[in-house]
């Protein structure tokens, strides 16, 4: 039977840390600020964008708010972005994705400032993770690192596959295993021999986007299994790319969906927050 990676208590144990250091700037008179930015009315969004705003009141940051009509145009939308870059009460500015069609993600991404870039998806910060010199990781991606550390399960020496190469997931996933010394597998849709590879693993990521994909038969005896799936299953239910009650049996650890991987990566969004006010105010 596997340990459970608990989320849930992981992600408090973040945001109490952040908490008590906002309020520690605080008595400096530095305020925390983050900016977030919602195009349109997709619903799954605005959950998003609700969850941030409790974690940014539960951590003592202030939240600024800009819900955009979805009509609103790509350069109305930039312009907004350099007003924020300039306003020194916002230390992170976050635009809530996807945006709608007409708007190119990859530009809005660009308009951000690097040192505000709390999501870490612009050029110049993906850069630094790649290199090693980094400031703020992805958001995801970092949560994964801090239940993998909670555990004490150390990537070092031993076998990682990443299923999935995204540039929010699979790509920066990758590189964070590799900067702690695993040996890592990047796996995709044109992978040969998946659940070969996947056997292999002493910690196998899934972030595939595929409900219940990974399967009983793909896991390696006593592996930390980390899902970042949120899909529904065919019952409607939310379940992640793993399948649990299969896996769980097999794995030596596994992250439950919902309750893993979901809470840590607003957790982690709060501490890049709280480092991009930390490094704009030099402490």
């Amino acid at each position: 039977m596997a340990k459970i990676l608990d989320g849930k208590a992981v992600s408090a144990a973040v945001k109490e840390r952040v908490a008590a250091e906002v309020a520690a700037l605080g008595t400096e008179g530095v305020s925390v600020g983050l900016a977030v930015i919602l195009v349109g009315d997709d619903s799954a969004s605005r959950v998003y964008v609700n969850n941030k705003k409790k974690a940014c009141e539960a951590c003592g940051i202030r939240s600024f708010e800009y819900a955009l009509p979805a009509e609103t145009t790509q350069e109305e939308l930039v312009a907004l972005i350099e007003k924020l870059n300039a306003d020194p009460a916002v230390n992170g500015i976050l635009c809530q994705l996807p945006v709608p069609r007409h708007i190119d993600d990859k530009a809005v991404i660009a308009a951000i400032a690097p040192e505000k870039d709390v999501d870490a998806f612009h050029v110049a910060n993906v850069g630094h993770i790649m290199v090693g010199d980094y400031t703020f990781l992805p958001c995801t991606p970092a949560g994964v690192m801090e239940l993998l550390h909670s555990a004490d399960i150390s990537p070092e020496g031993k076998r990682c596959v990443v299923i999935g190469r995204s540039n929010i997931v699979g790509k920066p996933m990758a590189m964070l295993l590799l900067h702690e010394n695993g040996t890592v597998t990047v796996c995709h849709s044109r992978t040969k021999d998946l659940a070969a590879i996947c056997r292999e693993a002493d910690i196998l990521v899934a972030a595939v986007g595929r409900a219940k994909f990974v399967t009983a038969d793909m896991v390696k005896a006593g592996a930390a299994v980390i899902d970042v799936g949120m899909n529904r299953d065919e019952n409607g239910n939310l379940c992640g790319d793993v399948d649990y009650d299969a896996v769980e049996p097999v794995a030596g650890y596994i992250t439950p969906v919902p309750g893993g991987v979901g809470p840590m990566t607003i957790a982690m969004l709060m501490q890049n927050t709280l480092t991009a006010a930390k490094q704009q105010n030099g402490r």
